[in-house]
């Protein structure tokens, strides 16, 4: 098992999750709401959605880590890992549509027209994609924050 100062590294990689994802919803919505904002905002925006993304496959790694050198865990154990099961997708979806609308935006620019209409298009999808995200790193963290303060159902 992965360790950091002995302690699991899976309750600090979440904190990366956490953190990241939530913070990268709001960013999008800055710039799906202003055009200037995507141009200032958007690289760093992304880059916290990217580092959050990566973040999902440790946690989900270290969290098995964790359940094995547990001795397997519990019922609220097994919610916890069933939800965190199907945030990556999600997350990846959100990543590469916020991406997407980062680079339309920058060709919009050069060239105004239809393509600044499909910008604002798909910065919205993206910033709703980021909700669903937040949402979703909700729902699990409530699962997994059951599964450790209620026990892990042994």
């Amino acid at each position: 098992m992965i360790t950091f100062g002995g302690l699991p590294a899976h309750p600090l990689i979440i904190h990366a999750v956490v953190v990241l994802l939530p913070l990268a919803a709001l960013g999008t919505l800055l710039v799906a709401a202003r055009p200037v904002w995507r141009r200032t905002l958007g690289p760093w925006v992304f880059l916290i959605a990217l580092v959050g993304t990566l973040a999902v496959p440790l946690a989900t790694t270290t969290g098995d880590q964790l359940k094995e050198a547990m001795g397997g865990g519990g019922p609220l154990v097994e919610v916890h890992e069933g939800r965190a099961d199907k945030l990556l997708p999600f997350v990846v979806l959100y990543a590469v549509v916020l991406l997407a609308a980062l680079l339309l935006g920058r060709r919009a620019d050069r060239s105004p027209g239809v393509l600044t209409k499909v910008t604002v298009g798909v910065a919205v999808l993206a910033a709703i994609l980021g909700l669903v995200v937040t949402y979703l790193v909700i729902w699990i963290g409530h699962a997994g924050a059951l599964a450790v303060w209620e026990g892990t159902g042994q």
